[in-house]
């Protein structure tokens, strides 16, 4: 026993965690391949490495995925200090390199001379598709404005096919449930944010994000775009250039008259804060969200507005409606902090109601001892209390909203 459990110490030590292991660059100049500073990593990498995001077989494992700023031609490597077969037999190392294959294209380089040569041939990139969109972000660091471009591309763009083949690859390092998109299907839409800057006298553009968009159809003549994968490579996080994307996508639709709404799969946390911003800034610019309307309630007015100017579906428009509202309101008033609050718990209790409904029919046909587990449901206090706490959750929610407008 003493002898198995010295082998798994010895074993563990040929454990790596891939989050770590992996290395991820976007290269512009070639002295950023041993920099450091410009290495970054992984969030997720359970869906090559299992839930435990664990490479077994190696010491000091290194693999390295190295992508030109640009054009994201790849340089793929795996580097270690020591392997486990070199010193047991019969125990096999996981195939990193095997893994990494499924979802980097082939056409990559080995070879970090062959990569370099790649980075001269970046001066001849150019963003695919047509130009949405131009906005400037002042880098403090740099001491300078930055220019970025929205494009909207195709896949009948020359080149995009394969340039989105590995621009995709970042998804199953930071979207938790990521998958590839089947691109043949033409109801998708992509939309891309390049970054322009300068090298030896020159313009190249640089990868920052982008968004894929499926148009679902709907009866009998219109489509609902829906935003599927959306993704800002991580240096250039926390800059706005979601919120610059996603209000550019929004403006784009907006344009086509066969478009219902647009909405959103399975949108995570933080995107639907960044919704939240994104519409309470387009609605600003409708007269039926001005004070005087928004201190008389929510309206059939803004329902229409906003789906009609704006594609903005009910739902979405009744959220917007409670942000501006909360920002107009002096909530030092105690009767107007109640009318707001009323007005918001009103909506919020709607499915409490539901429930107290259900309830009463199931109370005719269950028996005493099924009643049981579903009585807790009609504790009034509890309902109460939870009413307060999605309240002020929401008003949180609603303040962070605001404060960003204010900076904006």
């Amino acid at each position: 026993m003493a002898g198995a459990n010295a082998m798994e110490k010895k074993l563990a030590e040929y454990k790596c965690d891939t989050n770590e292991a992996i290395c991820l660059k976007l290269v512009r100049f070639p002295e950023d391949i041993e920099d450091e500073s410009t290495t970054f990593h992984p969030q997720y990498t359970h869906q090559l490495f299992g839930d435990d995001e664990v490479a077994f077989g190696y010491k000091g494992l290194q693999i390295q995925l190295y992508y030109s700023a640009g054009n994201l031609s790849t340089l793929f490597k795996v580097k270690y200090a020591a392997k486990v077969t070199e010193k047991f037999d019969c125990v096999e190392p996981d195939d990193v390199e095997g893994k990494i294959r499924e979802i980097v294209p082939a056409g990559f380089c080995c070879s970090t001379d062959d990569f370099v040569s790649l980075l001269e041939k970046e001066a001849n990139f150019k963003p695919f598709g047509t130009l949405l969109h131009t906005y400037i972000v002042h880098s403090e660091e740099e001491g300078e404005d930055i220019t970025y471009q929205i494009y909207r591309a195709e896949m009948a763009n020359p080149g995009f096919r394969e340039y989105h083949e590995r621009l995709q690859t970042f998804l199953m390092w930071f979207i938790e449930t990521a998958s590839f998109i089947d691109v043949d299907d033409e109801r998708w839409d992509f939309f891309l944010i390049f970054e322009k800057y300068n090298k030896d006298g020159e313009t190249l553009f640089a990868t920052v994000g982008y968004m894929t968009v499926y148009n679902y159809y709907v009866y009998p003549d219109k489509t609902r775009p829906r935003v599927s994968q959306m993704l800002i490579l991580p240096p250039f996080q926390g800059e706005g250039h979601g919120a610059q994307l996603l209000e550019a996508v929004h403006r784009f639709y907006c344009t086509l008259p066969l478009v219902q709404d647009i909405t959103a799969e399975d949108p995570s946390e933080s995107y639907v804060k960044l919704r939240d911003f994104v519409l309470v800034k387009l609605c600003l610019e409708l007269p039926s969200f001005c004070p005087e309307q928004l201190a008389l309630g929510f309206s059939d007015d803004m329902v229409t507005e906003a789906r009609e100017k704006l594609k903005i579906n009910k739902k979405h428009a009744r959220r917007v409606y409670e942000i501006l509202r909360l920002r107009v309101t002096d909530m030092s008033d105690e009767e107007k902090a109640r009318g707001y609050r009323l007005d918001i718990k009103r909506r919020l209790f709607g499915p409490y109601k539901r429930n107290q409904r259900e309830l009463t029919k199931m109370m005719k046909c269950l028996r005493p001892e099924e009643l049981v587990s579903h009585i807790s449901q009609m504790d009034t206090q509890l309902q109460h209390e939870e009413l307060e706490k999605s309240y002020q959750e929401l008003l949180g929610e609603y303040r962070r909203v605001i404060e960003r407008l204010a900076q904006a």
